[in-house]
């Protein structure tokens, strides 16, 4: 099975990063799982000029393409002014409106405080419902403070838990066939 992590960490270390590499780490101790990395970090200047043109520079196109192609999802966001970042969203506003159809998401994110923790419930779940993601229940939020305590990584270990069993449970959506306009007012 296929599981990418988007990682939307803007600083080089990134907690966001540390935060997904820990996750995925938990998954594959849990599912038979290959593991790709997608640090936006290194696609923002693509993902720009997408944005604007239209059209995918192939580091991108390919990182798009590891996203739709994928059993499940890791994402992870650092929050900033209670939501996740641009960088962040406008990655997926290019992914294919359909291609998260179904499919098991682990969504995480990484701030100062824990005041900001409820970000994930209103703007990241949201996102992901609206793209009819499969979002497991536990989200998994780090503020700098719960890097030194045991509750950060039983939190890792059970959101992990939840998308390794969505990951092996839930079979890929079937693709629909394409019918010409023409056909289905023939009735075939």
């Amino acid at each position: 099975m296929k599981l990418v992590v988007v990682s939307a960490g803007l600083t080089q270390p990134s907690s966001t990063r540390l935060l997904a590499d820990r996750l995925a780490t938990a998954v594959a101790d849990s599912a038979d799982v290959t593991t790709r990395v997608v640090e936006l970090r290194e696609l923002a200047v693509g993902i720009a000029n997408n944005l604007v043109t239209g059209f995918p520079a192939p580091a991108l196109g390919d990182a798009l393409a590891a996203v739709e192609e994928a059993d499940g999802l890791i994402v992870a966001t650092p929050i900033f002014t209670a939501s996740y970042s641009g960088l962040f969203k406008s990655f997926f506003d290019l992914v294919d409106h359909e291609a998260l159809t179904g499919k098991p998401v682990l969504i995480a994110a990484t701030g100062g405080t824990a005041r900001h923790s409820l970000a994930l419930e209103h703007a990241m779940r949201p996102m992901f419902a609206y793209l009819h993601a499969l979002v497991v229940p536990t989200a998994v939020y780090a503020a700098t403070e719960d890097w030194a305590g045991t509750d950060l990584a039983q939190r890792i270990d059970r959101a992990a838990g939840e998308l390794a069993d969505l990951m092996v449970r839930t079979p890929a959506p079937a693709k629909e066939e394409f019918v010409p306009f023409a056909d289905l007012l023939k009735g075939n």
